[in-house]
């Protein structure tokens, strides 16, 4: 069974850090690609064009231009999970973040997700 649990969100002042946390289950987690996706308020754009940061399994990065040089990507294949750095954060990274492979495992599988609100 796929499963993702993310979790280390939570409420921060501007230029504060958080740091987040994914479990990932079900899957070969060695071998694939993971990402973390951010859906901010209000914003009904799907879920799966809202990726901020990637990691392949060699280690590569990527990251979208609203987050590089603030946000780190890492990943521990031996525990299954993928972490999200967050710091010098903006009202702006506020959202509701998910971990999940690239491509999807299975279209519309997702955790929960983890609430990260930034005030200003």
């Amino acid at each position: 069974q796929v499963q993702f649990v993310e979790s280390g969100g939570g409420f921060v002042q501007a230029g504060g850090s958080l740091r987040l946390s994914c479990a990932a289950s079900g899957i070969m987690f060695g071998a694939i690609t993971m990402a973390w996706f951010r859906q901010p308020p209000g914003n009904q754009r799907e879920l799966v064009s809202t990726r901020v940061a990637t990691i392949q399994v060699d280690g590569n990065t990527m990251y979208s231009n609203s987050v590089k040089g603030r946000f780190t990507i890492s990943r521990d294949n031996a525990k299954r999970m993928v972490y999200l750095q967050m710091d010098n954060v903006t009202p702006e990274d506020t959202g509701v973040y998910y971990c999940n492979t690239v491509p999807l495992i299975r279209a519309g599988l997702w955790g929960q997700g983890t609430q990260v609100t930034v005030s200003s």
